[in-house]
């Protein structure tokens, strides 16, 4: 006997579908279309390619519905308030916002879960750490500074292996005026030449610096209290330029205001596909670049061109340079004299007298010069070698040294090693050098 279809009463609405599918509106109004044309859900079922049970189900509710998920409350439900504390205070570590739920709370519950509940937390947290505070300097008032790194082939340098290139970024705030600069690290005293070129370049000093937290620059920049403590030397900088020092907060280098992004513009326009013969061509480029390129462009933000807004609002509310000289910056460490009678700075050698050998000497740079000590005395003088793993040797210094030649030139040329010979022979024990020499010393 066939068995009649019963649609007529509402059946109640499945809370688990199993495996079957949900199926789709548009399915779900064929099958409507075809029960007013009478058909059974046997045969609408067998139409469809679908169970009979799912068609009574949609038959019965008379529309699409959606499956109804069951929900749990939450273990964590009534704790947002803790939770968003604590994320702040263990900088989104769930792992430990768990460990305390349970000592704080006798709450034990997987890792899992706790990265779901914060989760709406971790959102607002790169949403912040990629806003821009974008505000307007007024003309004078800002120059921001910084520093990226590229890797290129500098033949004079190293024809083999790329070298590591620092790139110095300064923006004029108002106008956008840059002034690009490589230099080959990023040591404080690179810092201070980059700002005082910049300042040549533009005509003046502006009221402020903005800097990132750079190790050479800034000894403490607390977090939560803002609290900075600037080098020493930086302050002195700042203080002979009249200008002031403003780091940005820590990890948050887009608090700078405007998001410049100066350093990845000079990589791509500026840099980018080029080849350079030499590290000296590539800073000259990089000064044509900026005067013939950045300085002329139309700006995003601004809709004008640096150079014009400089000239017209940003050049004489610069404060004046008036001749003043560099600041001073020495340079002093401490090094011990290797057995090939040199001493070694930035992967370069300078030489010494060779009776030298073992002592500690303090080497002092300056004004492109390196001045070698011992005791207070001046033993040898230098000019600083530009590139990296060269030598400047001064064959004075090895004068008495059992096979060396003091016919050869007083200096080699930088980037230049002791022949093989000699610096064989300097390997030789103290007692040797003092015999050959004619006696101790």
């Amino acid at each position: 006997m066939e068995r009649i279809e019963q649609v007529g009463q509402a059946q109640p609405e499945r809370t688990n579908p199993g495996s079957e599918p949900m199926r789709t509106p548009e399915e779900v109004a064929a099958m409507l279309e075809l029960h007013r044309k009478g058909w059974g859900a046997k045969r609408i079922a067998r139409e469809l390619g679908v169970a009979r049970n799912t068609v009574r189900r949609y038959l019965a509710a008379g529309d699409w519905r959606p499956y109804r998920v069951p929900s749990r409350a939450s273990r964590l439900q009534g704790m947002e308030g803790w939770l968003a504390e604590r994320f702040e205070r263990h900088r989104g570590n769930a792992d430990v916002i768990r460990q305390e739920l349970e000592v704080e709370h006798g709450v034990v519950i997987g890792l899992r879960s706790v990265q779901r509940a914060v989760e709406p937390l971790r959102r607002l947290q790169r949403a912040e750490a990629r806003a821009t505070v974008r505000f307007e300097t007024p003309p004078g008032r800002q120059l921001q500074i910084d520093f990226g790194e590229v890797r290129l082939m500098l033949p004079d340098l190293d024809p083999d292996v790329p070298t590591r290139v620092h790139l110095f970024v300064a923006t004029l705030g108002y106008s956008r005026r840059m002034y690009v600069e490589a230099f080959l690290n990023e040591r404080q005293a690179s810092w201070f030449a980059g700002i005082e070129a910049a300042f040549r370049h533009f005509g003046g000093v502006p009221a402020e610096l903005l800097l990132d937290n750079a190790r050479a620059l800034v000894i403490k920049h607390d977090r939560e209290t803002r609290e900075v403590r600037f080098n020493p030397r930086l302050h002195a900088f700042c203080s002979y330029w009249k200008v002031r020092p403003h780091a940005c907060a820590p990890f948050r280098a887009r608090t700078k205001g405007k998001d410049e992004r100066g350093v990845g513009y000079v990589k791509r326009n500026a840099i980018a596909g080029r080849r350079f013969e030499s590290f000296e061509a590539l800073r000259a480029h990089l000064l044509r670049w900026a005067r013939e390129i950045a300085d002329v462009r139309t700006h995003g933000t601004t809709g004008e061109a640096p150079a014009v807004r400089y000239e017209r609002e940003e050049r004489l509310a610069l404060a004046p340079i008036d001749g003043r000289a560099p600041f001073v910056q020495i340079r002093e460490v401490v090094r011990r004299v290797h057995t090939d009678a040199c001493v070694e700075l930035d992967t370069n050698r300078y030489s010494v007298p060779w009776r030298l050998i073992g002592e500690v000497v303090q080497v002092l740079v300056a004004d492109g010069s390196v001045r070698i000590e011992h005791a207070g005395t001046e033993v040898a003088r230098h000019g600083q070698l530009a590139g990296r793993r060269g030598a400047s040797i001064e064959r004075a210094h090895l004068i008495g040294v059992v096979g060396a030649t003091p016919s050869l030139p007083s200096k080699a040329t930088p980037g230049a090693m002791l022949p093989p010979e000699p610096a064989s022979e300097l390997m030789r024990s103290l007692a040797e050098y003092e015999h050959a020499a004619g006696g101790a010393w």
